[in-house]
């Protein structure tokens, strides 16, 4: 039996399972590829909040990614929680150097708002990170932190992906989740454009939808498609996930991973 699409991801771990290399982890079964992880951070949270993180040494990072891609190898990487400087620069060499595509999803705030990258290390995403990017993921909170531009309604979607891409990602994905109305993101190469929408859904437990989302993207890249198509089916996978989203502790409670496995619905 063949062994099925390998796709590694390269974040933070999240004790209460909703995002970080679990939600990773959990999207990439979901997906049909196999799953392999670099875990930078380890972090107490749960639905209320980020408690505590502490960032894994650089040669510890480094000494995993290496044993996994030089052995078992990979058809796409995604990274997400980098913490420092000294992580970010690390990541970003690692991943310059393998031949597979790479989704950054320059995880700046958490949900609840809880900062999950040293400032120092901003400029480094900057020059470093999204350089070395097929494509880039940033929501609207990354965006300002990243660029300083300032989206307050779709037209200015497309200001903040000509910001984002001229650090360098060949793509650029503008998660417009936080504006009113229909969730639209946008995505850009610089030359073509493709807007996506969906419906927005009356859920607030919507925690990991970040991570979820850049994951499904690197599942669908490394089963071969386009990057265009893999955002058109990691949304559909992620607004679903959305809409299956359920309560757990006493704030916002996750996506639901596997909500097309618990209906019968084959991976695409």
């Amino acid at each position: 039996m063949s062994a099925p699409p390998r796709v590694l991801t390269v974040a933070g771990s999240d004790s209460g399972g909703g995002a970080g290399i679990q939600a990773d982890l959990k999207t990439m079964l979901a997906l049909g590829v196999h799953g392999m992880s670099v875990v930078t951070a380890v972090t107490a949270q749960n639905s209320l909040g980020v408690q505590g993180a502490w960032e894994l040494p650089v040669d510890a990072v480094r000494a995993q990614y290496r044993s996994v891609v030089d052995d078992i190898g990979v058809q796409a990487v995604k990274t997400g929680m980098l913490a420092s400087a000294e992580l970010v620069e690390t990541v970003a060499e690692l991943i310059a150097a393998t031949d597979a595509p790479a989704v950054v999803d320059p995880v700046g705030i958490s949900k609840h708002g809880d900062s999950l990258l040293a400032a120092s290390a901003l400029d480094s995403v900057r020059t470093k990170l999204l350089p070395a990017a097929t494509l880039a993921t940033p929501n609207l909170d990354e965006v300002a932190q990243l660029a300083g531009v300032h989206v307050e309604s779709e037209s200015d979607l497309r200001e903040a992906a000509g910001a984002v891409l001229s650090y360098g990602p060949s793509w650029v994905l503008i998660k417009g989740g936080h504006l009113p109305g229909d969730a639209v993101d946008l995505l850009t190469d610089g030359s073509e454009e493709h807007w996506l929408r969906a419906p927005r859904h009356d859920n607030r437990h919507t925690h990991g939808t970040g991570c979820t989302l850049a994951s499904a993207i690197a599942s669908q890249l490394a089963k071969g498609q386009s990057v265009p198509q893999s955002v058109a089916a990691a949304k559909e996978y992620v607004t679903g996930a959305i809409a299956a989203g359920f309560a757990l502790g006493g704030g916002i409670g996750p996506v639901d991973h596997g909500w097309a496995l618990s209906r019968g619905i084959p991976s695409a």
